[in-house]
């Protein structure tokens, strides 16, 4: 596993939002379950990671998967009342950095939970 897809899954757990913007490719794309566009850039992504942290409470990364150039990382978490279970896609660079991220949840009531509470933060 590369270093810095370590320090992106570190810094998640950390919920250290400064470490994950350093572990994003400038050019990252971000793909949301909750929304059907993707965000470009690490500006935009962070934008909305920033809340994610404060959304997903409790998030702890139970496996984690890796073939060349990526790695899914499959976590669980609350969103108010509900558990979900989630995974990160996360593409990589050669140098390690995220390029796309791909979030996927289960079940549908915890991913409409995750929605509601993010677009409560966040205008799209």
């Amino acid at each position: 596993m590369t270093t810095s897809t370590f320090a992106f899954r570190a810094a998640v757990e950390a919920r250290d939002v400064d470490a994950m913007r350093d572990a994003l490719h400038p050019d990252v794309v971000f793909r949301s379950p909750a929304v059907y566009r993707p965000y470009e850039g690490r500006e935009a992504t962070m934008g909305l990671l920033r809340h994610v942290v404060e959304v997903l409470a409790d998030l702890e990364y139970v496996d984690d998967l890796e073939a060349d150039g990526s790695h899914a990382l499959f976590f669980r978490a609350t969103v108010g009342d509900r558990e979900v279970e989630g995974v990160d896609y996360c593409k990589v660079d050669s140098e390690g950095l995220v390029t796309e991220l791909t979030v996927m949840i289960r079940p549908a009531s915890g991913l409409a939970a995750v929605a509601q509470e993010m677009g409560a933060r966040v205008t799209a």
